[in-house]
């Protein structure tokens, strides 16, 4: 009687532990796409410049390579939660500081466009990415797999927009990126595998 006892409150701390897991690495997910849309903020109303954007995007390139590493074998121990929050931090220390450093940008210009629809979709991405993690469509493997491919996409933003300026065929780079990333997205969230 007491063993069945001592098992069944084995099973539920397992189980309850288990179920933390998907919150945390929802969270992190949730506070990727608050960040990107400050950023698409901050570039529509000229506070952030694209030269700053690409910036904060290489940042933020870092935050989705650590969440690949973190959640690849489906858990965020508390080290990583916390690592992965000082870098989402430093985030969004450095786009407050960008919104607020008087410089400012020029949201009509067509560099400035580019990078705003650039971002936008990788709202959109990251959004779609929580989402599966919310109905369990999304694994936290599958979901690391697709922020490794995210951290691609920031990178060749943050490359393109490196100098201040995007121009057309550097826009078509990181719109080919993000087609890749989409397209897996897609496939990750109606493969039949599902998070339980």
């Amino acid at each position: 009687m007491k063993i069945a006892l001592i098992a069944s409150a084995t099973l539920a701390l397992f189980a309850s532990a288990a179920m933390a897991q998907a919150p945390a690495a929802q969270s992190t997910v949730q506070r990727d796409v608050n960040q990107q849309q400050r950023i698409e903020n901050g570039l529509q109303s000229g506070k952030i410049t694209t030269r700053e954007a690409a910036l904060v995007e290489r940042d933020e390139a870092k935050v989705d390579k650590l969440q690949a590493r973190d959640m690849k074998d489906g858990k965020l121990s508390a080290t990583e939660r916390r690592e992965l929050r000082t870098a989402q931090n430093k985030a969004g220390r450095d786009i407050r500081t960008a919104e607020s450093n008087g410089v400012n940008g020029n949201p009509l210009s067509a560099s400035s466009q580019r990078m705003q629809a650039d971002v936008q979709r990788n709202v959109n991405q990251e959004k779609r990415v929580e989402n599966g993690l919310q109905t369990g469509a999304l694994t936290k493997h599958e979901a690391a797999r697709l922020e490794q491919g995210q951290a691609h996409v920031d990178r060749a933003e943050a490359h393109a927009a490196a100098d201040g300026h995007v121009g057309a065929g550097e826009q078509q780079h990181v719109q080919r990126a993000e087609s890749r990333q989409s397209a897996r997205i897609h496939r990750a969230k109606t493969n039949g595998t599902t998070a339980g």
